[in-house]
């Protein structure tokens, strides 16, 4: 009998990523945000319930985020911490594999909500979830992950 029952969601950021984690069996979610090493020790912990760590891979996306409006300063600084975050994410990945723990990088959701740049609002994550509490945008897009596929086999 296969009792690996976690899907986890990360939302892959320099600072802390989201990470929301679902038990298929009682059908929880739960949310967090941690740092890189906290991310190492959570996914040590649960490593032998884990079915799969789902991890945003930004750089799957064929953007053209260079073409946006704004000075070549703030592009810059666009680019600077996208190529961080995707750093983070390959790191993340590179962790679940020394890990043992299956993963699948995947492209960002679609963004197609009533918040800034599309992304999900609180009330509207609220609503989806029924979780009730502070999230920032993290917490919620790791949590859209896992919803994602909380019904693998």
């Amino acid at each position: 009998m296969d009792m690996k029952t976690l899907i986890i969601g990360i939302d892959p950021d320099v600072d802390a990523s989201g990470v929301a984690t679902i038990n298929q069996v009682t059908n929880e979610l739960e949310l967090t945000c941690l740092k890189f090493f906290e991310l190492y020790k959570y996914l040590t912990e649960h490593k032998d319930n884990i079915k799969l760590v789902v991890i945003e891979a930004g750089w799957l996306n064929k953007g053209n985020w260079h073409k946006i409006r704004g000075t070549a300063n703030i592009n810059a600084k666009i680019g600077e911490r996208t190529g961080a975050n995707f750093e983070v994410a390959k790191k993340i990945s590179e962790m679940c594999d020394h890990l043992k723990v299956p993963f699948k990088e995947i492209k960002p959701l679609l963004k197609v909500w009533k918040g800034p740049d599309r992304k999900i609002t609180a009330q509207e994550f609220e609503k989806q979830t029924g979780l009730k509490g502070r999230t920032n945008q993290e917490m919620r897009d790791a949590g859209l992950i896992a919803l994602a596929y909380r019904k693998m086999k």
